[in-house]
């Protein structure tokens, strides 16, 4: 037997270090078998999100992975097993019940990571699934009618470009039909009447401008509900129970998303939260009494309960110090379900009894036979930029009894740009705070989300560049910091914040060991040619319109393609061969300028991915291929 075992093992450990066929790899040497094991247990990690009630008791179905990606799974009671539904190669990325049907779940799915996605219906008796769309075209943002006869979603199958809105029946999906004809790829569905008979419309411009409408699905009027060329986000509009009010996120007079609500009558306005941070999301109660809502408090997540008619705070229990998110009402009026993650925790399903008090967890993902409570908690510290403007960071500091002495440390930048670095579970990066005491750097720097809409527009168009000087902050803070080595600072970053780490290189590159851009962009100019068309225009409104001629010009300069003969550090480039957003050309062509300068260059693309790596098997080969990269170039 212990032959066996360890005879598994040695084929387990070779199968992660050769290269699976899907990936083209350059410049990544083979992986130690020492490494390989070493990680193993960091790589076993799972999380698990809630996704939606079931109808007619609580039960929950959830989105976790048991194999190389996350599928669908239902789950009958806190602790209860978790039953997979769904046995897709692709991920399967949200699901709803139908209302008052706990027998049919529709679902949302892509092949490849090309965000193609199309709805499905899933019989739950049978296990039968039946596609719902084109098959060809982005469907996204399905929301089901009250009494769940209809399916409200936004499709690009007529121009490619375009998001129209459609309305289907799941049971008869011959009865699909469009109800909105538009421009512009930022429409979609928010709600239903109580009747069905109108439709609530959310047209997105920019991370800081929306626009609501009503439509007669009757008659195809359209009503403007928001104030014409407004520079206001408003976000999650839902009716009243009755019909007579919506509810929405908007920051119209406030520098934070707020929880409104409009009468439809008269148009008449009435703020309902008043707390000094953006609520990030809400969800009203069946009855129409209750509202949960959920802050983001300098990035950790609260949950909040009003009584709808006197607006007054409903007492709750403190829920565990995380992220919160995906609040959602039971149809029994008293469970709220929700997903938390944190440092010390993977995400999982939770549940509320507002009434008792009580709450459950649903899920305990496993995190690989290590213990979580070792997870070093995140240190937020701020610090102010050139030009006065506060910025900030989340710190994981490794374990100084472990780790004596200066440690080197990577920034890592998000995405967005307007996303927002938050204390949540690290997952497989612990291993680098754990086991290899790099300190990991966590910036948000002007136009992140979640401070305010001044600091979410301090970027846009020719300020661009000021958020390079923000992590030039950053650096000088790291070089100043008694436990980090401001010698062995590394950079890394996914998408926007590819670029972001692109662009630290050519402006820092002498201060910089090693830099890991994923999926990032480098030349703006080439990246508004080859995206997405649906996306193109959502994205001139935040980068700038190249089209402009001076806009052309800044652009081109402020591209790291444009300053690439400045990178003269290690560079490891990640990409995905289906991306839709950031094509993988982009990494092709920073990866071949770099090259010129002689600099040591690591290329990885999947073949069967988008924009991020979904399938566990890609992501461990990634994971293992950063690490020794890190070890390599920023360690020694």
């Amino acid at each position: 037997m212990k032959n066996s075992f360890f005879i598994a093992t040695l084929v387990a450990a070779t199968a992660l270090a050769q290269t699976p066929s899907n990936l083209v790899v350059e410049g990544v040497p083979v992986f130690p078998e020492t490494l390989v094991e070493k990680v193993r247990p960091y790589l076993e990690a799972r999380i698990a999100a809630f996704e939606d009630w079931n109808p007619a008791r609580p039960e929950m179905v959830i989105l976790t992975r048991f194999g190389n990606t996350s599928q669908l799974h239902v789950v009958k009671m806190p602790g209860g097993a978790r039953k997979q539904l769904t046995f897709f190669p692709d991920r399967v990325i949200g699901a709803r019940f139908r209302p008052s049907d706990p027998n049919t779940i529709v679902f949302s799915k892509d092949v490849g990571g090309a965000e193609f996605f199309q709805l499905y219906r899933f019989d739950v008796p049978t296990g039968e699934v039946t596609l719902l769309t084109d098959g060809k075209s982005r469907n996204t943002s399905p929301h089901f009618s009250r009494d769940g006869r209809w399916l409200a979603y936004a499709s690009t199958r007529r121009s490619g470009k375009d998001t129209d809105l459609y309305v289907i029946d799941p049971v008869q999906p011959q009865s699909n039909r469009m109800v909105l004809q538009v421009e512009g790829g930022g429409w979609s569905p928010s709600d239903f009447s109580s009747d069905g008979k109108q439709l609530l419309v959310h047209n997105t411009i920019s991370a800081a401008q929306s626009e609501l409408y009503l439509l007669d699905l009757a008659t195809g009027a359209k009503r403007m509900l928001t104030p014409k060329g407004a520079l206001v986000a408003y976000e999650n509009a839902r009716f009243s129970r009755d019909g007579s009010d919506i509810y929405f996120l908007s920051d119209e007079g406030s520098e934070f998303s707020r929880l409104t609500r409009l009468h439809l009558a008269d148009s008449g306005k009435t703020v309902l939260t008043h707390e000094k941070w953006d609520v990030d999301e809400f969800d009203i109660s069946h009855d129409g009494k209750r509202i949960a809502y959920i802050t983001n408090e300098n990035g950790i997540g609260v949950l909040h309960v009003m009584d709808e008619a006197t607006g007054a705070a409903i007492n709750i229990p403190q829920l565990p110090i995380g992220i919160v998110a995906g609040v959602r009402w039971h149809p029994n009026n008293r469970l709220v379900g929700f997903t938390i993650s944190s440092s010390k925790s993977p995400a999982d399903a939770y549940s509320l009894d507002v009434d008792s008090g009580r709450i459950d967890r649903w899920t305990e993902s496993e995190t690989g036979g290590l213990d979580p409570s070792r997870n070093i908690d995140s240190q937020l510290v701020t610090m102010k930029s050139f030009d006065g403007t506060t910025i900030s960071a989340f710190v994981y500091r490794p374990d100084p009894a472990r780790f004596p002495g200066k440690r080197p440390a990577l920034m890592v930048i998000h995405g967005g740009p307007e996303g927002q670095s938050r204390p949540g579970f690290l997952g497989r990066n612990n291993y680098w705070v754990n086991e290899l005491g790099i300190a990991l750097v966590f910036p948000n720097v002007r136009g992140s989300a979640g401070y305010g809409k001044t600091f979410l527009s301090m970027d846009n168009g020719y300020k661009r560049e000021d958020t390079i000087k923000d992590i030039g902050t950053v650096i000088n803070w790291i070089k100043n910091e008694p436990a980090l080595d401001g010698n062995r600072i590394g950079v890394s970053g996914g998408s926007y914040g590819g670029y972001m780490t692109l662009a630290t290189m050519t402006h820092y590159n002498d201060q910089m060991r090693a830099a890991i851009d994923v999926v990032g962009i480098a030349s703006f100019i080439t990246f508004f040619q080859n995206t997405s068309a649906y996306r193109a225009d959502l994205r001139r409104v935040e980068y700038g319109d190249e089209r402009d001629p001076q806009m052309h010009a800044f652009l081109e300069r402020i591209s790291p393609l444009s300053s690439a003969s400045k990178i003269t550090k290690p560079l490891m480039v990640v990409a995905g061969y289906n991306d839709p957003r950031v094509p993988y050309t982009e990494g092709q062509q920073i990866v071949k300028a770099v090259r010129a300068n002689n600099a040591p260059v690591w290329w990885l693309m999947a073949k069967d991915e988008g924009h991020g790596f979904a399938k566990k098997a890609n992501q461990d080969y990634q994971f293992l291929a950063t690490t020794e990269f890190l070890q390599q170039y920023l360690l020694q």
